[in-house]
């Protein structure tokens, strides 16, 4: 009688799915896990999304001393930002004004530190919000699941802020 092997569900659930198991590490990590490491990772991704419209005021300042802490150790580290919930609509032009302090800091991060931030174009249609509505310093990408997937892809390690 020849013994059965089985794949364990979650890597079953995944191949249906069309998921990679084995792809580059996307959870688990914290920025001080990074900058333990001897070498660097391609890169870094933070994802925000959540449900309220004011949480980039906590969440981009986050992010900034999380960059700043990332080049002192990798300078050349590639770093990049997807905001994809109620919040990223505070990245409008209209709500520029309500929003000034946040404005400054992407535009910072785009400029200074040379962090593309991305907003999600399909949530944003879901709520009648054209992509022209957001400044050029913001990148609109078609869908931000999809864009943090595309640097995951690519070997960036993801880190989730809420």
């Amino acid at each position: 009688m020849t013994k059965k092997t089985y794949l364990p569900s979650y890597v079953v659930l995944a191949l249906m799915l069309g998921l990679s198991v084995f792809q580059s590490p996307a959870f688990g990590n914290s920025i001080d896990e990074i900058l333990r490491k001897a070498q660097p990772p391609v890169g870094v991704v933070f994802e925000i999304a959540s449900g309220q419209a004011d949480n980039l005021r906590k969440t981009i300042p986050i992010v900034q001393q999380h960059v700043q802490r990332l080049r002192e150790r990798f300078p050349d580290l590639e770093i990049a930002v997807v905001t994809h919930g109620k919040e990223q609509f505070s990245l409008t032009q209209k709500n520029k004004k309500n929003y000034a302090g946040v404005h400054q800091q992407i535009q910072s991060l785009v400029k200074d530190a040379k962090v593309p931030v991305h907003v999600c174009e399909t949530y944003a249609g879901w709520k009648n919000i054209d992509a022209s509505e957001f400044p050029d310093y913001v990148d609109v990408a078609a869908a931000g699941p999809a864009q943090i997937n595309d640097y995951r892809e690519l070997g960036y390690i993801l880190i989730k802020l809420d």
